[in-house]
């Protein structure tokens, strides 16, 4: 089996294209032996993960919405989701949008009232989606020793202010509302205050306070 894993992943190696590091997706769950890889990490496309016996790993694709339960084998991963040899893989769509996963610099650096007229219309002027979180609890990406603020932006709410301390970060990394027991209101719009970046986001009018895909509720603003 070792001697067919290897030749797996000889030809993962050869078939691989060399790409940039941009995240393709990030891992939700480990179980059993995976060697260099942790729950919360990204992984870029590209990707070599082996998986030991009884081991399995649950990715979730940030531009394809891809859920993914693998089990045991080879995973190589790709930009939309993984190809598996020797193993298993379930895959399921779950509710998420790309423009909630990634800050822009533009949006970055745009003052809190431009950000959020200008997400507010496109190009034509007419009225434009708002990047959208599932679930009411998000996951924020940012960085330790800062602080985000988090208002509301279409009716009155307290302002949400969170030191962003190394223990109360997951990974060093992330700021989980759900862990700290912090919830937003479906169907509401909210401006993300970080330093001098501003980012406007809304919250889906069905979203429910069930554990929800980290894909689905992830802001990553650094």
């Amino acid at each position: 089996m070792k001697s067919l894993i290897g030749t797996v992943v000889g030809a993962f190696c050869l078939a691989a294209p060399a790409l940039a590091e941009t995240p393709a997706a990030i891992v939700e769950d480990v179980q059993g032996k995976v060697d260099g890889i942790a729950f919360m990490d990204y992984v870029a496309p590209g990707k070599i993960i082996k998986l030991g016996p009884k081991a399995s790993i649950t990715l979730s694709y940030l531009k394809s919405c891809q859920r993914e339960t693998i089990s045991e084998g080879v995973v190589l991963v790709g930009t939309e989701q993984s190809t598996v040899q020797l193993g298993e893989v379930k895959r399921e769509k779950v509710p998420c949008d790309t423009n909630a996963a990634k800050l822009s610099e533009r949006e970055a650096n745009q003052s809190a009232a431009t950000t959020f007229r200008t997400m507010r219309s496109d190009a034509k002027g007419a009225p434009a989606r708002l990047p959208t979180l599932y679930g009411v609890a998000p996951l924020v990406q940012a960085r330790s020793g800062s602080t985000l603020v988090i208002e509301r932006t279409d009716g009155k709410e307290p302002t949400i202010s969170i030191p962003l301390r190394n223990d109360v970060m997951t990974g060093g990394k992330f700021y989980d509302f759900a862990k700290a027991g912090k919830a937003l209101t479906p169907g509401g719009s909210y401006l993300a205050i970080l330093g001098a970046k501003r980012y406007a986001f809304q919250v889906d009018a069905s979203a429910t306070s069930s554990p929800t895909p980290i894909v689905g509720r992830l802001l990553r603003l650094e």
